[in-house]
């Protein structure tokens, strides 16, 4: 399956709730607007959408999906942050029958699982807010090939 790894848009950077109910920022919904259109204009758009339940990649996730003509994210506990690579692939085994899943997480899970899957620990592939990445993986293999990794400045982080 191809993963397609989407970091959460630009957030608030304080809520009085805390950092749970950090909502996007107009910038961070238009870098899922535009994550959106880059991959539909690629034919690369998901068949499921995937988030993590804190309000910032749900709201992320929601605008990628309201633009992409998508239906509805799936929250899922297991992309709050602190996911480990081996936890995530484990989950996404039971979409292993789909063609492409997106993600909407958090860092520094997506940057450690994207290098635990191309064997790069020893190298840094930080996800900045915004930005995409695609992978071929056979979950719950720990093994993937980096597909490519869309620059930020292209979602307008």
């Amino acid at each position: 399956m191809q993963l397609i790894i989407l970091r959460h848009g630009k957030a608030e950077d304080h809520h009085p709730n805390g950092d749970f109910s950090r909502a996007l920022t107009e910038k961070g919904r238009e870098q899922a607007r535009n994550a959106a259109r880059i991959l539909e204009a690629a034919g690369e758009l998901p068949e499921i959408v995937l988030a993590s339940p804190l309000v910032r990649a749900q709201q992320t996730a929601e605008e990628f999906c309201k633009s992409a003509n998508l239906p509805k994210p799936i929250t899922q506990i297991w992309l709050s942050c602190g996911c480990s690579p081996r936890t995530a692939l484990s989950e996404l085994s039971l979409y292993r029958d789909s063609k492409r899943v997106m993600i909407v997480g958090h860092e520094p899970d997506l940057s450690s699982l994207i290098e635990s899957l191309t064997s790069a620990e020893d190298y840094s592939i930080p996800m900045k807010k915004g930005q995409l990445a695609c992978l071929e993986v056979h979950p719950p293999s720990l093994h993937g090939t980096l597909l490519y990794l869309i620059p930020p400045k292209f979602t307008g982080a």
